[in-house]
């Protein structure tokens, strides 16, 4: 079995195509980064040090690699001979990748028309989909046709922490042990691709959500409320029992929303928090604060991380989640100055307030109750400016 990945950073070797080569597949990485793709070709082989209690290394064999901008044509024809293409590139990187994927497409029809899976491994919702939608651009009419025939693309959602690499090795990545890769299936064509590990599921909508509201609503919560207290790492943060008690909350509050809304069981999903925390705290990993912090206007979106569950929560129970207001309040204040949204954020609290910036990026109104409890305990915290 052959599989194309898109994207030989630290995601793409340490979990993906980690995966596909334990699944039996030959895995060409395409990237750009000409020392990878060179160190890739050399060695056909690179290592993955699992950090958990005791380090575990895996050597990840039978690889090789790609350069998109230079070996255009040979990319094409990987994917006219894959059976399996697969992305973990960046959402916004989907666009410029389409092109040569449609072309291999283009070439692969002209061969053959075995059936095709597309995934792409983002950290975002329906990233296949607008994958998809960007091939399709590229595509003639023949070949759009085509694909929708014999070229499926799967939604999925990915989940594992990669930290900051210290290594001397340029191929080398360190993971933590807990790994989720589920795909939805309602687009297979034919058999679903055997991938070790991965789990299929008809609808992948609980999933993301669960995600959403548990990893990147605890993982904000850790950095925000980290950054105030001018912690380095998201593991000192958790140390603090005053976060780690703060973040339990918010868990809390995102989790009663997610049994309400599925009907899951309630000690399930306790134990998935518990799960989650283990994972912020584990000691073999460094994940930089700021780093898990930027972007503060994406993750103040009324469909991201800590808007959609308060709103949810209220909405569902007609109460105030001050867990998560204290989220939100303490994002408000990150003004980390290597960061341009965050110091967009902050232009626009200093000219229309904290209800303006939360109208504005979370389109709330200002006088929702979330705006009213998160300006009073934006203000304490303003009071108690740490830093």
């Amino acid at each position: 079995m052959r599989a194309v990945h898109f994207g030989a950073g630290n995601i793409g070797r340490g979990f993906i195509g980690s995966l596909l080569a334990a699944s039996g597949y030959q895995v060409v990485f395409v990237d750009v980064n000409e020392q990878i793709v060179r160190l890739l070709k050399e060695r056909g082989a690179y290592r993955v040090i699992v950090a958990g209690e005791r380090q575990e290394e895996q050597w990840v064999r039978g690889v090789s690699a790609l350069n998109s901008q230079t070996e255009r044509e040979h990319v094409m024809e990987a994917i006219a001979a894959a059976d399996l293409v697969t992305t973990a590139v960046g959402p916004h990187i989907l666009p410029a990748i389409a092109p040569v994927i449609a072309a291999g497409l283009e070439r692969r029809f002209t061969v053959h028309q075995q059936p095709l899976h597309v995934i792409a491994c983002e950290n975002m919702i329906g990233g296949t989909e607008t994958l998809k939608t960007h091939v399709f651009a590229h595509l003639s009419a023949a070949g759009r046709q085509l694909a929708d025939e014999h070229v499926g693309f799967l939604n999925c959602a990915v989940d594992r922490i990669v930290p900051n690499q210290t290594s001397d090795d340029p191929l080398a990545v360190t993971v933590e042990p807990f790994f989720e890769w589920a795909i939805e299936t309602r687009n297979v064509i034919g058999a679903v691709p055997p991938i070790q590990g991965a789990h299929f599921v008809a609808d992948l909508g609980p999933y993301i959500e669960r995600k959403l509201f548990t990893v990147n609503t605890g993982h904000a919560l850790a950095a925000y409320l980290g950054y105030q207290k001018q912690y380095q790492t998201v593991q000192e943060a958790m140390k603090d029992s005053g976060i780690r008690t703060s973040v339990e909350q918010a868990l809390g509050e995102s989790g009663a929303v997610l049994v309400k809304k599925h009907g899951w069981n309630e000690e399930e999903h306790r134990s998935y928090i518990e799960t989650t925390i283990g994972r912020f705290i584990n000691p073999s990993l460094s994940d930089d604060i700021v780093r898990v912090a930027r972007s503060p206007i994406r993750k103040l979106g009324p469909n991201d991380r800590l808007i959609a569950p308060a709103v949810q929560y209220y909405t569902l129970f007609d109460s105030v989640p001050s867990g998560l207001v204290k989220g939100i309040a303490a994002l408000l204040r990150f003004d980390e100055p290597s960061d341009a949204e965050a110091a967009a954020l902050q232009q626009t609290i200093e000219q229309s307030g904290v209800e303006g910036a939360l109208r504005q990026y979370a389109g709330l109104e200002h006088d929702h109750p979330l705006v009213v409890a998160v300006k009073e305990e934006y203000a304490q915290m303003k009071q108690m400016d740490l830093r």
